[in-house]
């Protein structure tokens, strides 16, 4: 069961954004052991359930359909896959995640109601590839990533040189940036390098809006969006544009702001093996510790990314 389920989430992941503002879903039939269709949701078109049923034909009639997230109960852009499911005569459906989005949800329930047997594994790799949807439909904001390079002593500075961290973490960067809605950064950053928070050297459909928080002006040329309100207040408003996503690359006075005000959602900290000796630390003093959840880490050339969620998908 697991490899199929893995099978699903590898589909999605393969053409993950292809489906925004939909999320990527991904889906594999089985029937007698073989896979008899499989896809993943189209750009403006059919859910990947969808997608496995018209390939697997008159095959799934009897198998076992694997999807990333429950299928969708309701009438949108599309009909109800439920309803499409239950006509192909599947005989058992395999759950990653719960669909959050109350407008949607319900497919378990109906599926079990068609007589099909229903399994909810509740995957966090599920629930973590569409992390941003979920918060998006679910808090009406964009998921907020907080992506810092540090010395191996928390240090965000290192004498002598822009980089801390080497080639390999910072093509990881403009990967990132080119997977966000938005990437942003503080004004004073913004004065010290006057970033261009683009997506560079990497394949990226679509660049992601470049905003900087904090009191303008800007400088005479910057490409940025300027946003001086309350960060909730300016993040519903950009959930309200359709931004699900917003990679934060601000220095620690930013990071502060958005840790005390509780709307950082994961932590990806590029560490280099360099030991700074002086200059500020990642992370402000907080009025209380924030625990983190799922630590892990990767080597990237000869840095680390350590990778850890505040608030869980």
């Amino acid at each position: 069961m697991t490899d199929y389920l893995d099978r699903a989430l590898a589909l999605a992941d393969a053409t993950l954004g292809r489906a925004h503002p939909k999320p990527d879903v991904g889906a594999v039939l089985v029937r007698d052991g073989r896979i008899v269709g499989e896809g993943s949701t189209e750009a403006g078109g059919r859910h990947g359930e969808i997608v496995a049923l018209d390939a697997a034909g008159a095959a799934a009639g009897g198998a076992t359909l694997y999807v990333t997230m429950e299928p969708c109960a309701h009438h949108g852009a599309t009909p109800p896959c439920v309803d499409a499911i239950a006509a192909a005569r599947v005989a058992r459906v395999v759950v990653g995640s719960r669909d959050p989005n109350p407008q949607a949800a319900g497919g378990v329930e109906r599926l079990r109601e068609a007589g099909i047997e229903v399994e909810l594994v509740e995957s966090f790799a599920a629930r973590a590839q569409t992390e941003a949807w979920r918060t998006w439909v679910t808090r009406h904001r964009p998921y907020v990533t907080w992506k810092v390079a540090v010395t191996l002593d928390g240090r965000v500075t290192v004498s002598g040189t822009r980089w801390i961290t080497g080639d390999a973490s910072r093509r990881r960067v403009h990967e990132l940036r080119a997977r966000s809605d938005s990437v942003a950064v503080g004004m004073g950053t913004v004065r010290a390098d006057n970033p261009r928070l683009d997506a560079r050297g990497v394949e990226a459909p679509r660049q992601p809006r470049r905003l900087a928080f904090g009191r303008g002006p800007l400088p005479e040329g910057s490409e940025l969006e300027l946003r001086t309100g309350a960060l909730a207040e300016e993040l519903r408003e950009l959930a309200a544009e359709g931004v699900q996503s917003l990679l934060l690359e601000g220095g620690p006075i930013l990071a502060d702001s958005f840790l005390r005000a509780d709307l950082v959602d994961k932590l990806l900290v590029f560490v280099a093996p360099i030991l700074g000796g002086r200059g500020p630390c990642f992370v402000a003093e907080l009025p209380a510790e924030v625990r983190l959840t799922r630590l892990t880490s990767e080597p990237i050339g000869e840095d680390v990314l350590l990778t850890a969620y505040v608030h869980e998908p």
